[in-house]
């Protein structure tokens, strides 16, 4: 469409739903709305919206708007986050609309529901729903665990599993911690915190405990897996990417009759001291078999602050130019001993011709 196009105007009529529900309080959501289509001219007069700008951005900004009064209609709670979420699907433009995406709840708890943000973490959890074990591979923020640890949760309370198992190796991130004191819990628990802290979001902190008590919940270090046959469970192995290929082999092969596994890491973040990363083989050695899926996540899917994306992006970029650097040096210094092999450097080549001396 060419920047001379004459401006045209769309009219939505949100009939049947109140306008706070639809724009926020104080039109927080109407701010993101214009934020995400700084070129569109938008208006709100009672239950009419008037989009005005450039034929082709003001039908981008109405199909977004005509999602949101659509999820407002199904009785969905909006966010700034929404439709933020909302405005980058549509971009994406995959053939998902976000009434999909984010219409799909898995838990409501203490008035928050959790659901999938963005388009690649939906086909995730359709992944979990639809394998026995699952990977979720992607960089921080994209929601990986917190997801699988709220299948897990549906899981236990629909009754498809009797108990849930929570574990993640014991590797420090660049930091020595030393010898903690107190009992093993209280050794173990600064690595388990994340997953304690998750589950007392999805569930009440009150009961947590108690289920803890009884078994029905277990959260341990990936050493304590050894040995065991894990059958009707639902099991989350967290920052997969620390494992060895010994402990991710030893891992997967616990697995029983009527368990479930998801196995999430970041492989941009691994922390062992050396060695191959578990998570980084698994990827080759399982792709090609039934019933396991690898599900990648990207910086699109992230749903932290939107600099944590920007972040993601950055990093990825800098490994991507360190490689080709290495590459190259690599190559330089290959193509270097090739020629040394060929061509002698000259100091050999005069020793090599200097007369042997006999005797007098």
């Amino acid at each position: 469409m060419p920047d001379d196009a004459p401006a045209v105007t769309e009219r939505v009529y949100a009939d049947g739903v109140a306008m706070v529900q639809l724009l926020g309080p104080q039109d927080r959501l109407l701010r993101v709305v214009e934020r995400e289509h700084p070129d569109v001219d938008v208006h709100v007069r009672g239950n009419e919206i008037t989009l005005s700008g450039d034929p082709a951005r003001v039908a981008a900004a109405k199909a977004l708007v005509d999602e949101l009064l659509q999820m407002t209609r199904a009785g969905q709670g909006l966010d700034p986050v929404d439709v933020a979420a909302s405005s980058r699907i549509l971009r994406a433009d995959n053939g998902v609309r976000p009434s999909e995406v984010l219409g799909e709840a898995i838990l409501t708890s203490r008035g928050k529901v959790i659901r999938p943000k963005t388009a690649g973490q939906k086909a995730y959890v359709d992944a979990i729903d639809e394998n026995t074990i699952v990977f979720g591979i992607g960089p921080a923020g994209t929601g990986k665990t917190y997801l699988a640890m709220a299948k897990a949760v549906q899981a236990l309370q629909r009754k498809e599993v009797s108990r849930i198992i929570l574990s993640r190796p014991a590797i420090e991130a660049g930091e020595r911690l030393g010898f903690l004191p107190g009992t093993l819990n209280d050794k173990i628990d600064p690595y388990l915190r994340p997953l304690y802290d998750a589950l007392n979001e999805m569930m009440d902190p009150e009961l947590v405990p108690k289920l803890m008590a009884t078994g029905t919940i277990e959260v341990a270090p990936l050493a304590y897996m050894r040995g065991r046959t894990i059958g009707d469970s639902f099991v989350v192995l967290d920052e997969a990417q620390n494992t060895t290929p010994e402990q991710m082999k030893m891992f997967l092969t616990r697995l029983g009759f009527g368990t479930r596994m998801v196995v999430t890491g970041d492989i941009t973040q691994i922390d062992l001291p050396e060695g191959a990363s578990g998570l980084r083989l698994v990827t080759r050695v399982l792709s090609d078999i039934d019933d396991i899926h690898f599900a990648y996540l990207t910086s699109d899917d992230v749903v932290r602050h939107t600099l944590v994306g920007r972040i993601v992006d950055a990093y990825s970029e800098y490994d991507e130019r360190r490689l080709v650097a290495r590459r190259s040096r690599d190559e330089a210094s290959e193509f270097a001993n090739r020629a040394e092999r060929r061509h002698p450097s000259r100091p050999g080549a005069v020793r090599d011709r200097q007369p042997k001396r006999g005797r007098a």
